[in-house]
């Protein structure tokens, strides 16, 4: 089967990813690119409070 790069090269133009940054992408960034619901969710307050706490700003 061929890659069909065509295709994903319009659909990554149409999320805004310029052809540049297309081609730096790993195949893990590409999906969560293309299938939303696949990746992580959004970060909530909670979480968010805990990396600040982890890793504050100097």
């Amino acid at each position: 089967m061929k890659t069909p790069w065509g295709e994903m090269l319009r659909r990554a133009f149409a999320a805004g990813v310029p052809p540049d940054a297309f081609w730096r992408l790993s195949l893990r960034e590409w999906r969560m690119l293309v299938e939303p619901g696949q990746g992580p969710g959004a970060m909530d307050r909670r979480e968010l409070e805990r990396l600040a706490e982890a890793w504050p700003d100097e």
